[in-house]
This record gives structure tokens, sequence and C-alpha cells, in this order.
């Protein structure tokens, strides 16, 4: 999906995912001590937002300048500072080690880049860092053929399976890693 796709997407009034964070996200920010953290893919900052909320120095990026654009206007409003960049990974500037912890919720990147990007993002955490990550798994497809409105990527190459997961954040200590099926109440495209 290009930068096109995601600008026409987020720049309806409406939130694409709602407004709220992930329950997932906000079950497991919950109960951390703030630190840094880092949003990859974190299209209009509902998730960005509530961690800010929390006291997370929060980062995050997207390709999508209409996502940026309501996610600093949220803030703004929320008097909460987010730093949010605009462009594909490969150019932005984030440090190795930097961050105590990454959400990647609902990040699918393309097929061709998705494990490149997961191996990059993982130089960002500092060692003993936390990785939130919620994703549709590759079953997911089952469900879209059933019904296209529940949203979710219907490239099985984006989708992920434990396997691949396991194999791009290898070097991980895992809390809990699971495949389940969620009910998703999330704007107008996860649901």
């Amino acid at each position: 999906m290009t930068k096109e796709f995601w600008d026409n997407r987020y720049k309806n009034h409406a939130f694409a995912y709602g407004e709220e964070a992930n329950e997932y996200l906000q079950e497991k920010l919950i109960n951390q001590k703030p630190g840094t953290i880092l949003f990859p893919a974190e299209g209009e900052g509902r998730n960005a937002l509530f961690a800010a909320k929390l006291g997370w120095r929060v980062s995050a990026f997207d390709i999508s300048i209409e996502g940026k654009n309501k996610a600093e206007k949220r803030a703004a409003n929320n008097m909460l500072n987010i730093d949010y960049q605009v462009g594909e990974l490969e150019n932005l500037h984030f440090k190795t080690d930097e961050f105590d912890a990454m959400a990647l919720i609902y990040a699918h990147f393309p097929a061709a880049i998705k494990s490149i990007y997961h191996r990059k993002l993982d130089t960002f955490l500092r060692i003993e860092g936390l990785l939130i990550f919620e994703a549709f798994s590759k079953k997911h497809l089952e469900y879209n053929s059933k019904n296209d409105k529940i949203g979710g990527p219907k490239d099985l190459d984006m989708l992920f399976s434990i396997e691949e997961i396991k194999s791009d954040f290898h070097n991980y200590e895992t809390i809990e890693l699971m495949e389940k099926e969620v009910k998703l109440s999330e704007g107008d495209f996860h649901n």
C-alpha cells in the first residue's frame, strides 16, 4: 500500500481505526514504568497519544502526512508531546538502543520489506527493552473471505505466523506469544 493510499484513508475527519488506543496495547503498557517508546506505522496517533498520557516520551513514524497531521492536532488539543516523523524507515533518524519499548500494533509492512524493517527496528530497542506486537495472522484471510468489512491486509505475505515473528525477533526472551481470535471494534477498518 502506498503513501497515497494511507493519505486518502486518513484525510477524512473520522478516525480510520477509532480514537481509543488498541486494547492489547493498553493492557500491556499500563503497568510499565514510562520511558522512551517508538510507534512504527502509527497512522493517526491513537496509540502514541495513549502512551504520552501515561508519561512516556513518545516517538512515532508513518508514511502518511495526513496521519501525522491528525496525530499532532490531537496531541496539541490534549497538551501532549509526540515526536512524529514522516517517511520510509531507512530515511528516518532513530538511533541504536534509543528506546525502552516499541509497539508494533497492526504494523503490516509490504512483504518485500517486512523482515528487513523488523530487523532494523530491533536495533532501536535497548537490550531488555519491551516489544509489544499485535497483528493479523495468516489465518485472517479466512475471516476476510467471509466478510471483507473486517479489515486487515488481504495479501497473505503481509500477514504473520508465529514462526515468522520468532524468526524476525529471534534474540528476544518471549513473555507471551500466541495466536488467538480477538474481536476488534476499532473505527471503520478493524471490525
